[in-house]
C-alpha cells in the first residue's frame, strides 16, 4: 500500500537533490507511511512510526551522545528513514557518529548534496500514498463485490478459496478444526510442497486473535464459523519480504514476531486482511444456507426411507412423494447403501477428523450434542458425495449411528460403477472413509494429512428391481455395515460376501438356535468364569484357538508362562469335557466364540 524508501529515493524531486545513501541499506524496503519535516531533536514522541523524516540538521545536538540518542529515538519509534540536506548544518557530510548509529540500528540515512525544496518531496511522496490508498479502496471494493456474488451464487468452498487465491496472488488453504485440508489453491506454487505434513505444520501457526498474522510462520489466519461456533480456519500465506505483495510495518520494538530485525513488525496489506475475512464470511454463510436447505430435504428423504423400512406407508405413496422430490423410484434398479462410523462414540481429540465438505465436527469434544452433530455431518457428506457422483436417490439418517441411501439406477449394469463413484466421492468428502485411509505411521495421502484407518465404512445390499423389494436391500446393507464394524480391512464398499463367517453369525445373532448352540458349547465355561472371576478361562481358550492351537504362541499371547497356560488348558478340558486336540471340537468352540462376540456386541 505504501511506497518504500527505495522507491522514494527514485522520485524526481529526491533525485534532484543528488541523494547518497550513507547507512542502513538493509532498511531500504521499509514502507513510507508519511513524510515529516523537523528541525528539533526531540521529535520522536510526536511520531507514530513509518515516517520518512526530512531535516537540514540545524536543530540537532552538537555532541556525539546527543546525536546517538536522536538516531536511537527515531529507530525506536519505527521511522522508515532519515534524510539530511547538506549545506546549512553539515557541509561536506553527516557526522560519522550519526552514520555509525544509523548503520547499527539499520535505519536508512540519506544525504541530499544539493538544496532541494522539501515541499516538492512531500508532495511527490504523499501523491504516491494517496494513489496507493485509492488503489487499495478499489481493490477492497472488488473484494466485497466478488464475494457478494459468490454468496448469492451459493459457491462451494473450493470456488471461494480459488477466488481468494486469485485476488491475492497468494496460496490459500481452508482447514477444519482437526487441521485437515478441506480446500486449497497454491496460486501457481507447488501444491505438494504447500500441503506436505500440513497437520503438524498448521498446529505451529498460532496467531493471536480471531484474524491475525503469524509473522514467524508467514500466514494470515482467520477463523471460519457462524452463530458462535467456529468450524475451521482460512489461511493465506504472506511471507515477510516475499514478492507476493507489498507489506507495511507497524510500530513496535525490533525483534518481535514478523520482523526482519531491521524495524517494526511487517504485516500484510489491509486489503488482504479484508479479503480473508470476507472469504471466511462467505464460507460460513454458504454452509449455513446449504444446511438449512439440505436439512428440510433430508427430513423428507428420512420420512420416505423410514416408511420403506417399517411399512408405515404404502409403496405407491412413497414412490409418488419421492417423484415430487425429484427422485424417480419406479422402473429403476434400486440399491440400498448404509454409511456409518465404525465406533458409536463421537470422535475425540486424536480421533477421526470431521468431514471435508462440511468441516469442523462440533461434536468432536464428546459433549451432549456430539452424537447428533457427528451424524448430521456424516449425512451432509453423503449428500454431497451423491451430488458429486451425479447419482439419484434418497439419503438420510436411519438410526443414531448410520446414514441410509437408496440409489435409483437406470439399469442393473450400472450398479458397480455407481457404487464405485459414490465411494470415491465420499472419500474426497470424508478423508476417513473407504479403502485409502492410511495407517497412523504415514498419515498422509496425496500430500494431505489424514486420520489413521477408515473410521467410516460403506456397506451395500443386493440390488433389486422394484420398490417393494427395496426394504430387503436396505436391511441387508444395514446388517452388512453392522457386521463390518469388526472387520479390520479397509474396503471401498462392504458387500455380503465380504463379511464372512463373523458377518454371518452377526446377522444370525438374534436366532434362538444360534444362542442355544453357544450355551451348549460354552455355557459351562461361562458359568465357571462367573464363579472364578480371577481366572477367566474363556480368554485362555480364545488365545489357544486364535493361535491355531499352538500352545507356545498362545501362552505368549495370553501373557502366561507355559506351565500356567498348560494348567489352564487342562482345567478347560475338565470344565467343558472336550478334547482340545480334536480339530472338529476346536472348530465348534471357535464358531461358538465368534457367535458369542456377535451376541454381546449389540
Amino acid at each position: 500500500m505504501f511506497p518504500t524508501v527505495r522507491e522514494v529515493l527514485a522520485l524526481d524531486p529526491v533525485r534532484h537533490g543528488a541523494p547518497r545513501l550513507v547507512a542502513g541499506d538493509v532498511g531500504l524496503d521499509r514502507p513510507v507511511r508519511w513524510v515529516h519535516v523537523t528541525e528539533v531533536p526531540d521529535i520522536a514522541p510526536l511520531l507514530g512510526g513509518g515516517e520518512l523524516v526530512l531535516t537540514t540538521g540545524i536543530g540537532l545536538p552538537a555532541d556525539d551522545a546527543g546525536v546517538r540518542a536522536f538516531i536511537g529515538d527515531l529507530a525506536d519509534v519505527g521511522v522508515s528513514g532519515l534524510v539530511v540536506e547538506l549545506g546549512r548544518r553539515y557541509v561536506s557530510g553527516v557526522p560519522r557518529v550519526m552514520a555509525a548509529a544509523a548503520e547499527r540500528r539499520g535505519l536508512p540515512l540519506v544525504e541530499l548534496r544539493r538544496a532541494t525544496p522539501f515541499v516538492r518531496i512531500t508532495e511527490a511522496v504523499h501523491g504516491l500514498i494517496v494513489d496507493a490508498q485509492l488503489a487499495e479502496l478499489r481493490a477492497t471494493e472488488e473484494i466485497h463485490q466478488r464475494f457478494t456474488e459468490l454468496s448469492v451464487e451459493g459457491a462451494g468452498p473450493g470456488e471461494v478459496v480459488r477466488q481468494a487465491a486469485e485476488l491475492s496472488g497468494c496460496p490459500v488453504v481452508l482447514e477444519n478444526l482437526s487441521r485437515q485440508v478441506l480446500a486449497y489453491d497454491p496460486a501457481g506454487e507447488s501444491a505438494e510442497l504447500l500441503l506436505d505434513g500440513w497437520e503438524q505444520y498448521s498446529r505451529r501457526v498460532r496467531p493471536a486473535g480471531r484474524t491475525a498474522y503469524d509473522g514467524d510462520n508467514g500466514w494470515l489466519v482467520t477463523a471460519v464459523g457462524a452463530r458462535g461456533q467456529d468450524w475451521g480456519r482460512l489461511l493465506l500465506r504472506w511471507p515477510a519480504g516475499s514478492d507476493l505483495a507489498a507489506g507495511r510495518r507497524v510500530p513496535g520494538p525490533a525483534g518481535e514476531g514478523g520482523t526482519d530485525g531491521a524495524g517494526p513488525p511487517v504485516v500484510p496489506p489491509t486489503r488482504l486482511t479484508i479479503l480473508v475475512e470476507r472469504a471466511a464470511s462467505t464460507l460460513a454463510l454458504g454452509r449455513l444456507i446449504r444446511r438449512d436447505a439440505e436439512g428440510l430435504e433430508r427430513q423428507l428423504h428420512g420420512t420416505l426411507l423410514t416408511a420403506l423400512l417399517d411399512h408405515s406407508r404404502p409403496v405407491d405413496e412413497v414412490a409418488l412423494r419421492a417423484r415430487a422430490l425429484g427422485v424417480v423410484l419406479e422402473r429403476r434398479h434400486l440399491v440400498g447403501v448404509v454409511v456409518r462410523h465404525r465406533g458409536d462414540e463421537p470422535a475425540g481429540e486424536g480421533g477421526p477428523a470431521p468431514e471435508a465438505g462440511h468441516p469442523g465436527d462440533p461434536g468432536a469434544g464428546g459433549g451432549p450434542e456430539a452424537g447428533p452433530a457427528r451424524l448430521r455431518d456424516l449425512a451432509e457428506a453423503v449428500g454431497q458425495a451423491l451430488h458429486e457422483a451425479k447419482l439419484t436417490g434418497l439419503s438420510s439418517a436411519v438410526d443414531d449411528h448410520a446414514v441410509g441411501v437408496l440409489l435409483a439406477l437406470t439399469e442393473p449394469a450400472a450398479e458397480e460403477r455407481a457404487l464405485a463413484a459414490f465411494a470415491t466421492a465420499l472419500r474426497r468428502t470424508r478423508p476417513d472413509a473407504g479403502a485409502d485411509a492410511p495407517s497412523r505411521s504415514n498419515g498422509r495421502t496425496n500430500g494431505v494429512t489424514r486420520p489413521a484407518g477408515a473410521a467410516v465404512l460403506i456397506a451395500a445390499g443386493s440390488g433389486v428391481g422394484s420398490l417393494r423389494e427395496a426394504r430387503r436391500s436396505l436391511i441387508e446393507a444395514r446388517q452388512v455395515a453392522d457386521a463390518a464394524r469388526r472387520d479390520r480391512r479397509d474396503l471401498p464398499i462392504f458387500r455380503l460376501p465380504h463379511v464372512g463367517l463373523a458377518g454371518l453369525l452377526h446377522l444370525l445373532r438374534d436366532e434362538p438356535r444360534l444362542q442355544t448352540f453357544v450355551e451348549r458349547e460354552l455355557g459351562a465355561l461361562l458359568t465357571y468364569d462367573a464363579q472364578h472371576p480371577r481366572e477367566q478361562l474363556l480368554g485362555t481358550l480364545r488365545a489357544y484357538l486364535e493361535q491355531g492351537r499352538n500352545k507356545s504362541a498362545a501362552a505368549g499371547a495370553a501373557h502366561l508362562s507355559r506351565p500356567a497356560f498348560y494348567e489352564r488348558l487342562a482345567r478347560i478340558r475338565r470344565v467343558l469335557d472336550v478334547d482340545l486336540d480334536s480339530v472338529e471340537a476346536c472348530l465348534s468352540l471357535h464358531v461358538a466364540l465368534l457367535a458369542l462376540d456377535s451376541i454381546r456386541a449389540r
